[in-house]
Formats: structure tokens, C-alpha cells, sequence
């Protein structure tokens, strides 16, 4: 075990919890499945429910066939193979504490903003962090983050984040369809024409913003437990804490997702059903964990801090924003 960290155990195991993540899978098709057909019904009529029907079951596939690998491919990230340096051994201490059936590989994203995030499944997962969150966060605070993602890994919530974050990608691109649709209509006015019915471009346009508010509700509880989770796995609540007001500093506030020109832009990384529940909400809960003896936790990780090196060759001036279609991704 490398000296920077102490992975001992502590007395009290961890419980595992089963998640109702069957039936949130089916709130969120159902809800995506109530966006679509709207729109189609009135753009199309009784053809516009098949035309839903279809894109459902395009859907699925897209959720449980595509492998982590290949999303880090979307973001570019490098993968860091397991090592002795500080991130890597933080990595295998949290998938040993968190009893995964295989250590999740490790991702450094060549990006300025601050993020986190797991693909994939409990038995086959991957976790990407930005080199920008990297750069602003302690080595404890990153093991917070890390902990959580493990935590998502650990309770099977992916498969109902991947959903999720499909599910955005499509309503995302219906809203650019609805700005095309709405500059149909104002070229069809101005000359005479015929237009297509307005409440369809509306709805066209605002269903990622409808989505979106679904989909936090369904996270809610998640989110609270991955947070408990994540404390459990590291022994340290207050670092976790720390490390969720940088976050908001540095990322802003979801309503800011529900601005022109398309709702929920700012939201293509994995996943919106990463608009998690207030900040300062978390934070309180987490205190509460760290004040409380009898909560079932590990001992605390032992992390001597080193200096931070670029662990894929970016310097600041390289990480500047990149076009991520349907949106763009910093």
C-alpha cells in the first residue's frame, strides 16, 4: 500500500442498500415517452404515436449496449492505468473498501470545469474526473468525489443514469428541431404559407427543461445516499462537504441550464440526473453523518498531499471549450 494512504478497515461494515432503480427507469421512460408523443401527435397525428413509439425503442439499446470505454471516447479523455501514484491508489482503496466486483478504470479529462462522473455497469465501470477539478480540489476533497462516483458504481444507479443521459441528448436535439421548426413557421408567415402547429414547436422546445425537472426528483434520494456512501467509504464527510461548495462556485446553478437558446445546454455531460439536490442541503446532512458516533463508516484515509502534475499533457491554454454535439461541453 503506497504511504500516502492507510486503507484500514474500520469495525463497522458498510450495509448495502437495493435501490428502487427498476421503477425509476420506468418513470423515466414513461415521461420521455409522454415528451415525445405530444409533439409528434400534433406535428403528425395517430402517425406521430408510432413515430414515439419507434424512438422509445431506439432508446434502450443505446442505454445497456454502449460501453464506458466509449464514452470516455466522446469526452476525450486519457486513461490512467492503475499505478502507484496518488489518484490511482485512491481509486483501488475506495473499489476495495466499496467490495466492487472489479476496481473501475480511471479517466482524466482534458477540461477546465469541474466535474466527475461514472459509466457503465457495477461489474464493468469507468470513472472520469476533469483535469480542472483536479487542479482545484485537495487530494481529500477528490477522494470525496470519488467515493460518490464509487458509490453510484456500488448501488447499480448507472444504468438509470445512462438512461437519463440519452434521454437528455434526444429531448436536447428536439430542441433545436423546434427552432427549425419555429423559423419554418415565421418564413411561412411572412410569404403565406401554411404553418405547423405552434404548440408543438413549444413543447418541442421546452421538453429538456421538463424532462430535467423529473428527472430531480427521481435523484433526489440517490444522490443523499451516494453522499452517505461516500463518507462511509471515506472515513471523512467534511472533505466530501468541502468538496460540493467548490463545485457550485465553479459550475453555477441549475436554473441557469433553462436559459436561450436551448433549455438544459449546459447539461451534456453524464448526466442531468447530476443536477443534484441543493448544495447546501447535502452539506448539512453530511455534518450531520460526521457528527454522529454511531454511524457505520471506515476509518478515515490518511492522504499526504503532492504536488499535482498534468496526467495528460494539457496545459491551461489547451483546455479551452470544445464543441460537444447536441451541445456544448467545456
Amino acid at each position: 500500500m503506497p504511504p500516502f494512504l492507510d486503507a484500514s478497515l474500520g469495525s463497522k461494515a458498510l450495509g448495502s442498500l437495493s435501490r428502487p432503480n427498476l421503477w425509476h427507469a420506468a418513470l423515466l421512460f414513461l415521461g420521455f415517452f409522454v415528451l415525445v408523443t405530444i409533439p409528434t401527435v400534433l406535428l403528425w397525428g395517430v402517425a406521430g404515436l408510432a413515430a414515439a413509439a419507434i424512438l422509445l425503442a431506439l432508446v434502450w439499446p443505446l442505454v445497456v449496449r454502449i460501453p464506458p470505454e466509449a464514452v470516455m471516447r466522446l469526452y476525450q479523455a486519457t486513461r490512467i492505468p492503475p499505478d502507484e501514484s496518488q489518484l490511482s491508489s485512491l481509486v483501488d482503496v475506495l473499489a476495495y473498501r466499496a467490495e466492487l466486483p472489479q476496481r473501475p478504470d480511471l479517466y482524466v479529462i482534458p477540461s477546465a470545469t469541474l466535474n466527475a462522473f461514472a459509466a457503465g455497469s457495477r461489474e464493468h465501470s469507468a470513472i472520469a474526473v476533469t483535469e480542472g477539478l483536479l487542479r482545484r480540489l485537495s487530494l481529500a476533497e477528490t477522494a470525496g468525489v470519488l467515493a460518490h462516483e464509487m458509490a453510484h458504481i456500488r448501488n447499480n444507479d448507472l444504468l438509470v443514469m445512462g438512461l437519463a443521459d440519452v434521454i437528455t441528448r434526444v429531448l436536447q436535439l428536439m430542441s433545436y428541431v423546434a427552432l427549425g421548426l419555429a423559423l419554418f413557421n415565421v418564413f411561412a408567415l411572412l410569404t403565406g404559407g401554411d404553418t405547423i402547429s405552434w404548440w408543438a414547436v413549444i413543447f418541442l422546445y421546452l421538453a429538456p427543461a421538463l424532462s430535467s425537472f423529473l428527472q430531480l426528483g427521481l435523484s433526489r434520494a440517490r444522490e443523499f445516499e451516494a453522499d452517505r456512501q461516500a463518507a462511509a467509504l471515506t472515513g471523512d464527510a467534511k472533505a466530501l462537504a468541502s468538496a460540493l461548495r467548490r463545485l457550485e462556485t465553479y459550475t453555477g446553478h441549475f436554473w441557469e441550464d433553462l436559459m436561450f437558446p436551448v433549455p438544459a445546454r449546459r447539461v451534456p455531460h453524464p448526466s442531468l440526473l447530476r443536477s443534484h439536490p441543493d448544495t447546501e442541503d447535502r452539506i448539512q446532512r453530511l455534518m450531520a453523518l460526521d457528527a454522529a458516533p454511531d454511524e457505520p463508516r471506515h476509518e478515515r484515509l490518511v492522504i499526504v498531499e503532492q504536488p499535482m502534475f498534468s496526467l495528460v499533457g494539457y496545459g491551461p491554454g489547451d483546455m479551452r471549450p470544445r464543441y460537444r454535439w447536441p451541445g456544448l461541453w467545456f
